[in-house]
């Protein structure tokens, strides 16, 4: 088996897969790999499918697979698998830091004093406790964030289209009705047809007033234009974001909007995750040498 390891995994990583053939990571050597693990800098295109003549697996480490060609691969025979639950806990505790920081101005503190100014009068936290979290989508991820919300004394509750209950949250099958009632608004949902651009201009207008947005999932399903716009206007009271529609975002509106915590797309870049995450490749390829994946 030839392994094309195309994206940063941990450094340890590469030893735990000699035991299953030859393992590089020079990219030139695409076309006669076996199989290739990416996370999500890598773009499994059309293209890129068609030039890894000898591919038949993709593993995706992390929980979406929006950047690879699913359909074309499939037409091809090549079989795409992710590590779904590896990510939960690194990306729940980062909507949590993320919760915590934009309401309690932690950057806005944090700089001020750096330049010499004391903002103790102006800057006015607000608590977790008491307030409603909204999760769009109910997921490993969603559950993971619901646990730690409720030990703040947040009520929980979330979006899932079909309507099937969850030991975490009170669930809606109507978007609207989750919008209209949360504090806090935290996507957890994959990219699709659907989930892009979910959150707009008109959905903006159904949350409450100073409601807070938290984004860990992916960027593309936000307008970024209308989310900056609702923050200069004071229709969103904060916006927490770690994905963007492209990385590195490049010119995005949110740059200069006020009231943000923006980071470089960290979520699943915990020490622990990436181990983690290494350890459920390892055992999706024990199940497709043994053909039982």
């Amino acid at each position: 088996m030839k392994i094309l390891i195309s994206d940063a995994f941990d450094a340890a990583f590469p030893a735990k897969l000699q035991k299953f053939g030859d393992v590089t990571d020079d990219k030139s050597r695409l076309p006669d790999c076996d199989v290739v693990l990416v996370r999500a800098k890598t773009k499994c295109t059309r293209d890129y499918i068609d030039g890894a003549r000898s591919l038949k697996l993709i593993i995706r480490g992390g929980v979406g697979i929006d950047n690879i060609d699913t359909d074309h691969a499939k037409e091809r025979g090549i079989l795409v698998r992710n590590t779904p639950t590896a990510s939960s806990v690194a990306v729940a505790e980062l909507t949590m830091a993320l919760m915590l920081a934009v309401p309690n101005h932690l950057i806005r503190g944090h700089e001020s004093m750096r330049q010499g100014k004391w903002l103790k009068k102006e800057l006015k936290r607000t608590e977790l406790m008491g307030k409603v979290l909204g999760l769009i989508g109910m997921g490993n991820i969603a559950a993971e964030v619901a646990k730690r919300a409720r030990a703040f004394g947040m009520e929980c509750i979330a979006y899932r289209k079909t309507g099937k209950p969850s030991e975490h949250a009170e669930v809606f099958a109507d978007l609207d009705d989750l919008l209209g009632r949360s504090d806090y608004v935290s996507l957890h949902t994959p990219l699709t047809d659907e989930t892009r651009e979910l959150i707009h201009k008109g959905t903006i207008a159904k949350m409450k007033d100073g409601a807070v947005l938290i984004n860990t999932a992916r960027g593309a399903c936000v307008v970024e234009a209308d989310v900056a716009e609702a923050l200069k206007s004071g229709k969103l009271g904060g916006y927490g974001n770690d994905v963007w529609a492209s990385d590195p975002p490049g010119e995005s509106p949110l740059i200069d909007a006020p009231n943000v915590v923006l980071i470089p797309h960290l979520g699943a870049s915990s020490k622990e995750n990436l181990l983690r995450v290494g350890d459920c490749i390892v055992e999706l390829l024990e199940q497709y040498q043994a053909g039982t994946l």
